[in-house]
């Protein structure tokens, strides 16, 4: 709590972030990228508590608004704050661009249907097929080719990913889940906490609207 309390005195602005599909390569890069300023994820309650969730608690003014959204957050993916004396439109516009594919994980919901025709599949050594037809592919050796003997489908989509779907997609090097850093909210002393906008790929049922009007910076 103690590093929050620290962290709010240095820096200006404190962002309320969402990680979608995170991985930790990705936040350790993040975490590179972003040296100059903090990065807390994890023990919400302990993060919000440091805060303050209330007028009487808080420790700027204002603060217990952030405190308050980041314990009741709803949406999915690793929620935590980013503090940084960045201008508010450069984190924005970072934000917006910001966005890796990477290999969906098993319990992902997938955003498309992937199918493969029967016949060869080059791009695996021969000495993979036991390991294919595991993981359930109808597969067999056909003068030192893995061939697929029959359309297979993958995954369907809509459909949660099992451990085998997924592990099949990474073999094919097809990522299907996108990581992206999503802004819900910034804090500074002057302004308040104020709500961003989530874009409508994430947003779900959130429509809340962007108040960034005045693109205000300090």
């Amino acid at each position: 709590m103690e590093d929050v309390k620290k962290c709010v005195e240095e820096y200006n602005r404190i962002f309320l972030i969402s990680i979608q599909n995170t991985r930790n390569t990705k936040l350790l890069e993040l975490r590179t990228e972003w040296k100059d300023s903090k990065l807390f994820f994890g023990k919400l309650r302990i993060i919000a508590l440091g805060l303050g969730k209330s007028r009487e608690t808080e420790v700027a003014e204002g603060i217990h608004k952030l405190a308050n959204a980041l314990k009741n957050h709803s949406m999915k993916g690793q929620c935590g704050l980013l503090f940084t004396n960045r201008p508010k439109a450069q984190v924005i516009e970072w934000a917006k661009d910001y966005e890796e594919m990477e290999f969906a994980r098993s319990g992902f919901v997938t955003p498309e249907t992937v199918e493969l025709p029967e016949g060869p599949l080059p791009q695996f050594q021969h000495s993979m097929e036991p390991q294919l037809r595991q993981l359930g592919m109808p597969t067999s050796l056909q003068k030192g080719v893995i061939t697929l003997i029959k359309p297979f489908k993958v995954c369907q989509k809509g459909d949660v990913l099992k451990p085998e779907q997924a592990q099949i997609l990474k073999l094919l090097d097809k990522p299907l889940a996108v990581f992206k850093l999503l802004l819900l909210g910034v804090y500074t002393k002057k302004h308040g906490f104020k709500k961003l906008t989530i874009p409508d790929v994430a947003k779900e049922n959130d429509e809340e609207e962007m108040d960034v009007e005045n693109n205000d910076n300090t």
